[in-house]
């Protein structure tokens, strides 16, 4: 099995877990307070917010573009449906970025700069690797403060996504 055919299975799981995330938020009848109330780890809309910057800054890594941000946080608050609208939009990027990648493209390493200023370098396919799995923490993070406003948030599984896809 090829890395590439990985990052490319990935690229599209993150794209349909972060769908059925927005989904559940969105039918909540109270959706944009939810969103919006602050815990220990902050708000929905914050956690969620910080997952679709640092997408920008890696697409920006990936295309040897300067990303502009001093931050891997919101500068300014995006309320539900423009931020699920703007992600949605993200994740198409990657898809679409991962199924035009080459097995020797997946090797290249890029050299960039950290939001902070420091040195890095990861080849592409760390790079995507990287982008889904920070994805994945961060949704992790909302399904708790779903469980813990006594909702249910939905199955973002991975062996759930594969299923789903080969029925």
């Amino acid at each position: 099995m090829s890395s590439v055919r990985n990052i490319r299975m990935l690229a599209r799981y993150t794209a349909w877990a972060n769908t059925r995330l927005y989904e559940t938020l969105s039918s909540m009848p109270d959706a944009e307070e939810v969103f919006a109330r602050r815990s220990g780890s902050g708000s929905m809309a914050s956690i969620l917010g910080h997952a679709y910057v640092v997408d920008l800054i890696w697409k920006a890594h990936l295309e040897a573009l300067p990303h502009g941000f001093a931050s891997r946080t919101m500068q300014q608050a995006m309320n539900l449906p423009t931020l699920r609208d703007a992600q949605a939009a993200s994740d198409r990027w990657y898809v679409d970025y991962s199924d035009g990648l080459s097995e020797s493209g997946h090797d290249e390493p890029v050299r960039f700069q950290f939001v902070d200023g420091g040195a890095g370098c990861m080849t592409r396919g760390d790079m995507l690797l990287h982008v889904v799995n920070h994805k994945t923490y961060h949704r992790g993070y909302v399904a708790d403060l779903l469980y813990q406003r006594g909702a249910r948030p939905p199955v973002m599984d991975l062996p759930v996504y594969l299923r789903d896809m080969n029925a």
